[in-house]
């Protein structure tokens, strides 16, 4: 039985289409008509992902040696200072393999909220520390205010805090020139034609994974062979990357455009790399999937028609109560996937599989998958903040101590959510465990109650990810956006701005992006106190 019912028609005649169209072929030829009659912009010259399996083998020598020479110096920690593609795949290597013995630890930082730049500190001695500055654009506001951070923190300890720093940018950025200025331990290129989404398997992806003792050989051996597959199989039904993409593009065309990923423990990180791949791959013109990640798996009651699941697991895992509830809910009429990986190393193929099912997904939809043409009107606004301007028009915001207020603001924007719909909870906060418990089970509170898809994010980090969604997808989105004093502040050195002041413009920026799109917006003061503030907001949620 085919487990996508009344949609398998249309998925087969997509399947039967692309195959008289040579689909498969064309796309390695990189054939920009299979998204647009005119070569546009970041189109013809984003799709180097496509050889990058094979591509990037030269560079493996190169990337063991500096390893090595990592762990000859003592270095304890790695800090990858970096957004969105710079930073989600490094977070999921770690978080997947860990750091192989005498290999330095890995810690991602991508937000700006002062308590969470003064918690990477407090866990690092920066005599010891090797900090990775990550940017395509060598120019990211975030990633540069770390930098800057960081950088004054290795003066202090070291006699040459350069060579505590590397550069991963493309050719000619500011960063480039910044990092020969002060005279970084090394610069890795990373390959212009590949996006920042697409770019897991380049230098973005493959140096932090070398420096913690990932066997970059066995990844990529994963990701070659479904490369090779997909190139090959010119059956579009057969082909397995080309078969996810038609599913995903027709459900969600059928109306089941919230994708739902679940995977077993060992995976437990890929979710959220695959959310920014999904969501800013194909959320852009009204249209867009939405990508939902780290929503715990409930019974057939609390969903809606507006899914589709897509499991992720790992033999030798304790998988039998996901499979049980999976099989419950292909019972109850919802569209579920499968895809069963040998051992870890198999992400590199589920890696591949996903950037060509998004890629493909994007014909379905009729949209242009490499760009994020929305992304930007936030950073404007931004800007605006902290230049003191208005952002967007008047900000409502409603602090927890006006009850009343708070409570009739939140009865309204309850009473919007409608039917397909998803909530989106955006909290610029610093990301404590404390605060994600909360957040959690906000979330499945909401998803119970209204049986409707839920996502949460951490600002900024999520405006690299699934903020082009929020702005340029559908407009089934409902969100709720959580600030707080980000009290104590921490100035950013060599600047005339603090961490505190630059979360804030952000949180500004993103609510004026959204209201200019006319999205239902709830912005809440959590106040000094996160966690009594969280309590308040669940308590006021009903949860």
């Amino acid at each position: 039985m085919s487990p996508f019912g009344p949609d398998s028609g249309a998925i087969r005649a997509r399947l039967d289409a692309w195959t008289a169209a040579r689909y498969a072929a064309r796309l390695w030829d990189k054939d920009h008509t299979l998204w647009s009659p005119e070569p546009v912009p970041e189109l013809t010259d984003r799709l180097g992902w496509l050889t990058l399996p094979d591509d990037v083998r030269p560079l493996l020598d190169e990337l063991a040696g500096f390893a090595a020479d990592v762990r000859h110096d003592a270095f304890r920690h790695v800090v990858l200072c970096g957004m969105g593609g710079s930073s989600l795949a490094p977070e999921v290597y770690q978080r997947t393999f860990g750091n192989a013995p005498d290999h330095p630890e890995l810690i991602v930082i991508d937000s700006t909220h002062p308590g969470a730049v003064r918690d990477v500190r407090r866990r690092v001695d920066p005599a010891r520390t090797l900090f990775l500055v990550s940017s395509k654009s060598g120019t990211t506001l975030e990633t540069m205010s770390f930098f800057r951070y960081f950088w004054a923190e290795a003066v202090a300890a070291v006699d040459d805090p350069g060579s505590r720093f590397v550069a991963i940018t493309d050719p000619g950025t500011p960063l480039e020139r910044l990092a020969e200025e002060r005279s970084f331990r090394r610069v890795f290129p990373a390959p212009p034609d590949v996006g920042g989404r697409y770019s897991a398997f380049t230098t973005f992806g493959l140096v932090p994974a070398a420096l913690i003792g990932v066997d970059l050989g066995r990844l990529l051996d994963a990701a070659a062979g479904i490369a090779a597959a997909t190139r090959d199989t010119t059956e579009a039904g057969a082909n397995e990357a080309l078969h996810l993409g038609a599913a995903l593009g027709e459900l969600a065309r059928a109306g089941r455009d919230k994708a739902t990923f679940v995977t077993s423990d060992s995976l437990a990180a890929f979710p959220a790399w695959i959310e920014q791949l999904i969501a800013e791959s194909t959320g852009k013109d009204g249209a867009g999937i939405v990508p939902v990640a780290g929503e715990p798996l409930g019974p057939p009651t609390v969903y809606g028609n507006d899914r589709v699941f897509i499991y992720l697991g790992v033999d030798g895992d304790d998988r039998d109560a996901d499979l049980a509830a999976l099989a419950g809910l292909e019972a109850a009429g919802h569209p579920v996937l499968r895809y069963s990986l040998d051992d870890r190393y198999d992400l590199g193929r589920e890696i591949f599989r996903l950037e060509t099912a998004t890629a493909a997904a994007g014909s379905v939809l009729g949209i242009h998958p490499f760009n994020q043409p929305d992304v930007q009107i936030a950073k404007e606004l931004a800007k605006k903040a902290m230049a003191g301007e208005e952002a967007a028009g008047e900000i409502r915001e409603y602090a927890i101590a006006d009850e009343y207020p708070l409570a009739t603001a939140i009865s309204t924007w309850l009473g919007s959510i409608t039917t397909g719909d998803y909530v989106g909870i955006q909290a610029y906060l610093a990301p404590t465990e404390a605060a994600h418990d909360a957040i959690e089970r906000i979330r499945v509170s909401l998803r119970d109650r209204f049986r409707v898809a839920t996502t949460t994010g951490w600002g900024p980090r999520f405006l690299h990810s699934t903020g082009q969604l929020h702005k340029g997808g559908p407009g089934s989105g409902i969100f709720l956006q959580l600030v707080d004093s980000a009290a104590p502040d921490l100035p950013v050195p060599e600047t005339d701005y603090s961490f505190g002041r630059l979360i804030a413009a952000q949180a500004a920026g993103d609510y004026g992006a959204l209201r200019s799109r006319n999205r239902r917006v709830l912005r809440i003061d959590i106040g000094d106190d996160p966690d009594a503030g969280l309590g308040t907001v669940a308590a006021a949620l009903g949860v």
